[in-house]
């Protein structure tokens, strides 16, 4: 069995496939109804996906200079010097799984699904919106294998934040 179309929406059909595909759409979970605690709610920690609910935060690069991620454009996202302006502080969703910045509500976005240019976009909750921390990495939902990267790994003033194989 798997959602159709491999799209984690709500109400989304479920299916069954003649040939498997090793998608994390035909992964599931057993969740007793006596043991489970319930979606966390605003400002408790969502274990799964490593973040506060609703609790604004900035993110810091580990990189020399301890730049911080920040929206230019209303749409690019890159690492500048850090400041107290919206465009770099950020919460994370419990509706959407998606991570928004304080600027105007919109969602963290590989480009679409499309190549590897970070923006931030009109959330969907698709899997190209949806990150989980790991206490060192921001790594996509369903190309796990990709994570947040400063691109070329260069310490500069706005220099862009791509997705990028994960390389530890």
């Amino acid at each position: 069995m798997s959602i159709l179309n491999n799209q984690d929406i709500e109400n989304k059909h479920i299916t069954v496939n003649e040939k498997p595909d090793n998608r994390i759409s035909q992964e599931w979970d057993v969740v007793y109804a006596d043991e489970w605690k319930g979606e966390p709610g605003k400002g408790e920690l969502n274990e799964e996906y490593g973040l506060y609910i609703e609790r604004p935060f900035y993110i810091q690069s580990a990189m020399g200079s301890k730049r911080y991620l920040e929206v230019i454009n209303s749409r690019n996202m890159v690492i500048k010097t850090k400041s107290t302006v919206k465009t770099q502080q950020w919460w994370f969703d419990q509706k959407s799984f998606t991570i928004k910045t304080k600027l105007n509500n919109q969602s963290w976005d590989i480009t679409g699904g499309k190549g590897d240019q970070m923006r931030i976009w009109s959330t969907n909750s698709q899997w190209y919106q949806i990150f989980k921390f790991n206490g060192s990495q921001f790594v996509n939902v369903e190309k796990a294998a990709r994570v947040l990267d400063v691109d070329g790994a260069k310490d500069e003033e706005a220099r862009k934040v791509i997705v990028k194989a994960n390389n530890g």
